[in-house]
């Protein structure tokens, strides 16, 4: 789109604004200090000052980014539909996220982090590993609010990393720019697990994109790669299941950078708090291991199976058994549908380094998800490429009536507590093991992708 007088009027008018804004703000604060705001911002019912102010200036600066791309001609043809979807999440997200007033695991991190800077054992609800809690541990002086303030703006711009990331690991498995645009902004718009991250502060996203940029660098730069793979691990350790994907590639080189990645986050705990943090996060995934009250958004096979016990006269022992059993098959199942898809590249259809990975991990990613002895409902994000790649090999009625249930029930049901009936999340990824099985037949993507694929390049639009 080329620059235009209204466009540069518009930029100019913005920058304007912004001026202003700050000079009334630097005013407030040198004519009567930080008691003069409580004078001029009013803080609604039901909401949450800090957060709405950021909403509310993130909202501005976006504004200003998209009449700068208007400006400097920045929107073309080539790009209208990436820019199109970033901005339409973002503005949606922002809105939602500016109406919440309570949040949920955040309150679990601030003690966490409150417990290792009073060098006490981390609480028995924590099962990650400490480094998370590590880094917000240097914030805890400030205060909680200055806590959930730091992690909702990181949570936030995580979002915006996550299109991007998405986009482009589409691209990276075969999708058209505007294609990969196009399904990366319709997965976002209405999801239930990215809400529920969001609104919870949970790290998920964060964890998706160091996995996605180690998917991505794998080629380009093995040690960045695997240093973003052990971040990943070192937020939640869930994703270390993925790293099976780099044994069939038989990459052991990258396996070297892998653990020298995790020993040096993991030092940044061991430094400040010592090697108790990592005792106290192993006593706690022992005591969960063992067995718990079912909670009905919980999808695990440990919840799953679990509440029969509470109700009729089951032993605890049986239900470790169907529970282990349970497990044991999902392994089983998977490593069989992997192999598959590895041998007939199911997905991405090449002979360079690092396709082994790619047609490895979507089967992974549904292990690392249903092996958990929890799984809340926010872990559905883990299971994005797991459906998002089916839409290359949908080609028959049928396969699309199975996928849209099982993606109704992953990412558009809202959360309900019913059981059996809010289980449904823990039959949609064995819906999409299933599928998986059945699509490894055919390395070539289906008809319907390659028209649909080719219409939207072909498309032409205005820019």
């Amino acid at each position: 789109m080329k620059p235009n007088k209204t466009s540069l009027i518009a930029w100019n008018l913005w920058v304007g604004l912004t001026v202003v804004v700050l000079a009334s703000i630097l005013f407030i604060a040198l004519r009567w200090g930080q008691v003069g705001f409580a004078l001029f911002i009013q803080e609604g019912i039901y909401t949450h000052l800090p957060t709405t102010l950021a909403s509310v200036a993130i909202t501005w600066l976006l504004a200003g980014t998209l009449v700068y791309l208007l400006y400097r001609g920045g929107l073309n043809a080539s790009n209208l539909f990436t820019w199109a979807g970033f901005f339409l999440v973002a503005f949606l997200y922002l809105n939602v996220l500016r109406e919440r007033f309570r949040f949920g695991d955040i309150s679990y991190y601030i003690e966490a982090a409150t417990n290792l800077y009073n060098n006490e054992p981390l609480p028995h609800f924590y099962f990650y590993m400490p480094f998370w809690a590590t880094l917000l541990e240097f914030l805890v002086p400030l205060g909680e609010e200055a806590i959930l303030l730091v992690a909702w703006i990181l949570n936030f711009l995580s979002t915006l990393a996550f299109y991007f990331l998405l986009h482009k690991v589409l691209e990276r498995y075969g999708f058209s720019p505007r294609l990969a645009a196009v399904v990366t902004t319709a997965f976002m718009l209405v999801n239930t697990p990215i809400l529920r991250s969001l609104v919870y502060v949970q790290v998920n996203l964060h964890v998706m994109n160091a996995v996605f940029l180690s998917l991505l660098l794998y080629r380009r730069s093995p040690f960045i790669s695997a240093l973003f793979m052990a971040l990943a691990v070192q937020l939640k350790t869930s994703p270390a299941v993925l790293v099976l994907a780099i044994l069939l590639e038989r990459d052991w080189r990258w396996l070297a950078w892998f653990v020298l990645g995790n020993l040096l986050l993991a030092s940044l705990t061991y430094f400040v708090d010592g090697i108790s943090p990592f005792l106290d996060v192993l006593n706690n995934v022992t005591r969960l291991a063992g067995g718990r009250t079912a909670v009905f958004h919980d999808n695990s096979f440990d919840s799953f199976f679990g509440f029969p016990s509470q109700v009729f006269a089951i032993s605890s022992t049986l239900v470790r058994v169907l529970v282990y059993a349970a497990k044991g098959l999902l392994v089983i199942t998977v490593v069989v549908v992997l192999l598959r898809l590895v041998r007939s590249q199911t997905f991405l259809q090449e002979t360079s380094r690092g396709t082994v990975l790619l047609n490895t991990v979507p089967a992974l990613f549904i292990l690392m998800t249903m092996a958990a002895p929890v799984v809340w409902v926010h872990h559905g994000v883990f299971l994005t490429l797991a459906f998002l790649l089916l839409l290359k090999k949908l080609d028959s009625a049928a396969g699309w009536y199975l996928f849209a249930l099982a993606y109704l029930l992953q990412f558009i049901l809202p959360t309900f507590d019913f059981y059996p009936w809010s289980y449904g999340r823990l039959a949609a990824p064995l819906i999409c093991l299933w599928l998986m099985w059945r699509f490894s037949r055919s390395a070539a993507p289906s008809a319907g992708f390659q028209r649909l694929d080719r219409w939207l390049d072909a498309l032409r639009v205005q820019a």
